[in-house]
């Protein structure tokens, strides 16, 4: 088939690589002029480990590994620890691998096929499902046909929003925004994994420092805010406010930095949750069709999950979409959903609302520390 996947994350780049090895004609179209290498480093967790091991990546992934020495350690407004984050509470298994986020697209980006093209600064204006093609024009006029359509286009999906309808709809906002910029004057020689984070009711300011690189990461709790999204000023303003008079520790430092990264990540942590994934000859993989949000750690391996499953049952059905499309969901549903699940939780973890919640769960978490 001729498939035109929207979206070159790890979800796109991984259908990229699992389609065009199945031999199909696969074009990759991005709106960004390059591939997302910022954000703080990702998991390849439980079955996906077996995913990038048939994809032929495990080594290379392996190879990239981030060692830890401390995952996360709460601090207090001095800055002394005061409980630790174990990796039991956020891990499915010791096997799980952490990896810099540029890493790993880095190797996908190099193990993708020749005769999957890829195209930045290009996306979907509109498409046009006749049942046997889909006729697609582009932003920049281009006008091509498809036999399928992978919206591979994370939280925020254009295909969604075109085929099922708008983004509100399917959208769970889970009370929290999180940000993430770079912070290139907290790096510590030496540091291979380590993560300082102080509470706030309401709030979490943290650094977190792998290898020669330290980023700044915020979360604070709030209902949904309208803004744009595309609007990085807007993004900075809603930060600054929500941490707007905080002296305690190093966070007038972060939020400066944050404000001077062009590459500054902001957004509502909400979860994707739609009663099918497929229409006609489209069918969504990734954030785009069930983001569990970064709460749950496992978005990454549910996009190589996804894809691969996908073009599995692809191959089995034929040219029977529509079986193929519900065997892909009935596999994929339960992994998504148990990672939106586990997500739920993660605001009392990491976020806590009150003085009182903040304190209990660090005692909990300086009990189940290991003598």
């Amino acid at each position: 088939m001729k498939i035109l996947i929207s979206g070159a994350g790890t979800a796109g780049l991984c259908a990229g690589i699992n389609l065009a090895r199945a031999g199909h004609t696969v074009e990759i179209v991005e709106r960004a002029n390059h591939l997302r290498v910022n954000g703080s480093p990702i998991d390849v967790r439980g079955e996906a480990l077996e995913t990038a091991r048939s994809m032929g990546i495990l080594d290379a992934v392996r190879e990239h590994r981030i060692t830890m020495t401390e995952q996360t350690m709460f601090v207090d407004r001095s800055g002394a620890a005061v409980a630790p984050l174990a990796g039991q509470e956020i891990s499915e298994s010791a096997e799980d691998i952490e990896l810099p986020r540029e890493d790993l697209v880095n190797i996908l980006r190099h193990a993708l096929p020749e005769q999957a093209g890829l195209r930045f600064e290009e996306s979907i204006a509109t498409l046009a499902d006749d049942g046997d093609r889909v006729a697609v024009t582009f932003a920049s006029g281009r006008n091509a046909a498809y036999d399928l359509v992978v919206g591979a286009d994370g939280v925020h999906s254009a295909v969604r929003r075109m085929v099922f309808g708008p983004e509100q709809e399917f959208t769970e906002h889970l009370g929290v925004y999180v940000a993430i910029g770079d912070a290139p004057g907290q790096t510590a020689p030496g540091a291979t994994r380590v993560t300082e984070v102080l509470n706030l009711p309401g709030r979490f300011a943290g650094v977190a420092r792998y290898r020669d690189r330290a980023l700044g990461i915020f979360e604070f709790r709030s209902d949904p805010i309208d803004y744009d999204y595309h609007d990085l000023g807007a993004q900075k303003r809603i930060l600054a406010e929500a941490f707007a008079g905080i002296e305690d520790w190093k966070v007038p430092e972060l939020l400066k930095t944050a404000q001077d990264d062009p590459g500054l990540y902001f957004d509502a942590i909400a979860q994707i949750l739609m009663p099918s994934w497929h229409r006609g000859r489209v069918v969504l993989i990734g954030d785009a069709a069930h983001c569990a949000t970064p709460m749950a750690g496992r978005g990454v391996s549910l996009a190589l999950l996804g894809a691969w499953t996908l073009t599995e049952e692809l191959g089995r059905h034929g040219d029977d979409l529509a079986a193929a499309f519900s065997a892909y969901e009935q596999r994929q549903r339960p992994r998504a959903a148990a990672a939106q699940e586990f997500a739920r939780s993660g605001a009392d973890l990491m976020v806590p609302a009150t003085w009182e919640a903040i304190e209990a769960r660090n005692a909990r978490l300086r009990a189940a520390r290991p003598v």
